[in-house]
């Protein structure tokens, strides 16, 4: 059984609308935007922020409802079908893991404009948090990494603080720590590697997913995510669909292909394959032997093309779509898909009607 990785953030944009209306509840001070990081924070201070991150994930992993809804500010708990559906996914995974909060901001915007982009800098090397129509108010985040399970977490949380001190959920946010048994500082050298053997199409993959796992949120940026950006953006093969689909010529017939792009498997990384069948396509795929050679042609002939990509993937699905609806799907090892007979393949960037 295959599990696919999570990518939604079921608190988009920090629910800026929900802080907006619940921006009264925070302290006000005359202070500019600063940002204070843990090793700065007063000791009480410090424990304060993390006790309430431990205790916001103890309620993720016995899914008390309850108390997360009573906790969380008022117009989350208000809407909190997405949150409920987050627990649903993290209380199996993280129930018997070890919380450990791994890091701790203080985000001072009493004085922020609720019509502009606040940037908050800290520490040394610098992180930076973007935000936009932040509310003013004190904000926490909390990293916090659920371990000593077979799927690692790294849950981020959003705190804003109400008056009296006490902190309020405003956000959450999750990503596997591990894909296919390895971190994300191990795709980050891999890519590297087959940066070196001019593999471009397994770096290009691998940096990735390098990506995705080091970086918890989409408004966080710093010196190393920045590094990883500009090696992989540099490696991007020029050939791969992206705003522009494929055109995958094999035996003299064409697919579009609309994406490429790693699959996050439980135990394997896969390569997962998309592409639009023409009319004439689709009526073959009403035949369970003709689709299952129409899509062994697309994998066969991708290997073909890129033969580095069977050492750097377990296996690979394509799948037929037509907009939203999906038509047919086939998964295969590489091992099967190698001794398939190999047709004559050609590709092209950008696709012409």
């Amino acid at each position: 059984m295959k599990t696919m990785r999570l990518k939604t953030i079921y608190l988009p944009d920090l629910l800026l609308c929900a802080l907006l209306a619940d921006a009264i509840v925070f302290q006000s001070a005359a202070r500019a935007a600063s940002c204070t990081t843990q090793s700065q924070m007063a000791p009480a201070q410090r424990e304060t922020l993390a006790g309430a991150a431990r205790s916001i994930l103890a309620d993720v992993q016995s899914g008390n409802l309850q108390n997360l809804r009573s906790d969380s500010l008022p117009a989350i708990a208000a809407n909190f079908d997405d949150v409920a559906k987050l627990v649903a996914h993290l209380e199996p995974l993280t129930q018997p893991a070890a919380v450990t909060v791994d890091e701790l901001y203080l985000l001072d915007a009493n004085d922020a404009s609720a019509a502009s982009q606040t940037d908050f800098y800290c520490g040394s090397p610098v992180v930076v948090f973007h935000f936009t129509s932040l509310p003013p108010g004190t904000y926490g985040l909390a990293f916090v990494h659920a371990t000593g399970v077979p799927n690692p977490q790294q849950i981020s949380l959003i705190l804003a603080q109400a008056p009296g001190g006490h902190w309020m959920l405003a956000g959450i946010y999750d990503k596997p720590m591990m894909a296919a048994g390895h971190d994300g500082l191990w795709y980050w050298v891999q890519a590297r590697r087959y940066v070196q053997s001019k593999d471009k199409w397994d770096a290009w993959f691998y940096y990735h997913e390098a990506s995705e796992l080091l970086d918890p949120v989409s408004f966080l940026s710093s010196p190393n995510l920045s590094m990883l950006q500009r090696e992989s953006t540099d490696t991007r093969p020029p050939n791969l669909p992206g705003t522009q689909p494929m055109n995958l010529t094999v035996n003299g017939e064409n697919f579009v292909v609309t994406s490429i792009a790693e699959s996050n498997m439980v135990k394997w990384l896969d390569l997962d394959v998309r592409y639009v069948p023409s009319p004439a396509q689709t009526l073959r795929l009403h035949d369970s032997q003709t689709a299952w050679q129409q899509a062994i042609a697309i994998m066969s002939a991708l290997l073909e093309l890129h033969p580095e990509l069977e050492s750097a993937f377990h296996g690979m699905s394509v799948h037929a779509v037509q907009g939203a609806t999906p038509l047919y799907a086939l998964e295969l090892p590489m091992a099967v898909i190698v001794h398939a007979p190999h047709p004559t393949a050609a590709e092209s960037t950008p696709f012409t009607h």
